[in-house]
């Protein structure tokens, strides 16, 4: 027999032996390490993890890396992971909980961005003051460049904002709708009508159009759906999404309907589903109204300043329908999404262009609403300084430039991103969504304010 595979064959027997009876000959703690097998097979399942997680699949990525924490308990790496993952999926306290795992099982070996995890998680969880220490802590312990990227200086002035601002008494309180417009699902987008008796608004539900699933976010497409104020029960009721060929097999947001009802402007991406016949990215559509009160298929505006292969959406117009002001994330590299604006030459749109940088910023701006007089925009930012997250800010229109946008603060603003502010002066009514926190998870829902008294601020 050859002489190694002897010696091997001597060397996994007593290895049995020492197993099968060494533990009950002389008994010891139970070894709180792991087997170069599973560790190897945990780094393994780690890498699969980041893959899906860098292509945005971030729930097939919390699976891979609950795996591989079975795998190797003793790890701080499938933790870390963990809590980057419910971070993403706005699941905050979960991803605190794991973070604080990963800090204890890796100590000093830990990557130190898992400080600027803690810290956000702490942030979005409204306590501000360990916010504050952890992002200290990631400044000390990261490169200057990283720490740049991370923007943790501006989380700093963020946490010092919001500590201000929640000293204060907030002058408006934010109502979660009652009845049928919010959901467990990401509910968004309200545009009130009809002297507040009907209301669209854009849900990722499981009933939506073609039950198609987003394969990046593994989350249903939006659909845009509609329901009506029951003045007895004093809430929202008949939800349905059944409103003609608003909807499609993708992505549908209504964004803005015009005073008389008869005309609307949407964003569409179909770039995710089966159909022959799909569009470049996100494209900004117009609608009409049909006799029969229902509405037309949604057509994709014919201007390559407008629609490109990138993000074009969430677009708002003025009240003659000869301004509109839209996002778009066609200059990603150098900022997230800006706002741009374009205006009518009779019947087709001119060319558009993006709004100054003391308005956009690197970060993201995104769901603006325009006055229906044109001179005021509101807009959410996460660009500016604020109180956390996605803050809604109005600037003004002085014609040849722009003012300073201003914050709009707490009461209408959170720790949490606030987005889709709309304002109604005949109403004396706001509606926007946020993030109801429920235990460890949350999920975005529509909010009214009574802006009763309420005067659009301005420069001082």
């Amino acid at each position: 027999m050859n002489k190694l595979f002897q010696l091997t064959l001597s060397f996994a027997f007593l290895l049995f032996m020492g197993g099968a009876y060494g533990a009950s000959l002389n008994p010891e703690p139970t070894d709180s390490t792991t087997s170069i097998v599973d560790k190897t097979a945990a780094l393994y399942i780690l890498e699969e993890g980041k893959t899906l997680y860098g292509e945005g699949k971030i729930k097939d990525a919390l699976i891979k890396f609950r795996q591989a924490g079975v795998k190797d308990p003793n790890s701080w790496r499938a933790a870390y992971w963990v809590s980057l993952c419910h971070y993403h999926l706005n699941s905050y306290g979960y991803s605190l909980k794991y973070a604080k795992k990963a800090v204890q099982l890796g100590d000093d070996k830990v990557n130190k961005e898992v400080y600027f995890t803690l810290a956000r998680a702490y942030h979005r969880l409204g306590n501000i003051d360990s916010a504050l220490v952890n992002y200290e802590m990631a400044k000390e312990k990261l490169s200057k460049p990283r720490a740049k990227v991370l923007l943790v200086d501006l989380h700093i002035e963020e946490c010092a904002f919001a500590k201000e601002e929640l000293s204060k008494e907030p002058a408006y309180v934010k109502q979660r709708l009652e009845g049928a417009v919010n959901s467990g699902y990401d509910d968004y987008s309200a545009i009130v009508m009809d002297e507040g008796k009907t209301i669209y608004f854009v849900s990722r539900r499981s009933n939506t159009t073609g039950g198609g699933m987003n394969p990046d976010d593994q989350r249903f497409f939006e659909d845009v759906y509609k329901a009506t104020w029951d003045e007895e029960m004093k809430e929202w009721e008949n939800a349905t999404n059944k409103l003609g060929k608003i909807n499609t097999d993708g992505f549908d947001a209504l964004n803005y309907i015009s005073p008389d009802g008869l005309y609307g402007v949407m964003t569409v991406n179909s770039t995710a589903t089966d159909a022959k016949t799909t569009t470049r990215g996100s494209d900004i559509c117009e609608l009409k109204m049909s006799n029969k009160g229902t509405w037309n298929s949604p057509r994709a505006i014919k201007n390559k300043t407008i629609n490109t292969s990138f993000f074009e959406g969430a677009a708002t117009l003025t009240a003659d329908g000869n301004t509109m002001y839209f996002v778009t994330d066609r200059k990603g590299e150098k900022s997230s999404t800006d706002i741009y604006v374009a205006t009518k030459n009779g019947k087709s749109w001119g060319d558009a262009k993006p709004l100054p940088m003391t308005v956009n910023t690197k970060g993201r701006e995104t769901t603006p609403y325009i006055t229906p007089d044109g001179r005021y925009l509101f807009f959410s930012s996460d660009g500016h300084v604020g109180m956390g997250g996605l803050d809604v800010y109005v600037v003004e229109n002085l014609g040849d430039s722009w003012g300073t946008p201003i914050n709009l603060g707490y009461g209408i603003n959170s720790v949490n991103n606030d987005t889709h502010f709309t304002y109604s002066k005949e109403l004396n009514k706001a509606y926007m969504s946020g993030y109801e926190i429920v235990g460890n998870k949350s999920s975005i829902d529509i909010y009214e304010l009574d802006m009763t008294g309420f005067t659009i601020p301005t420069e001082k």
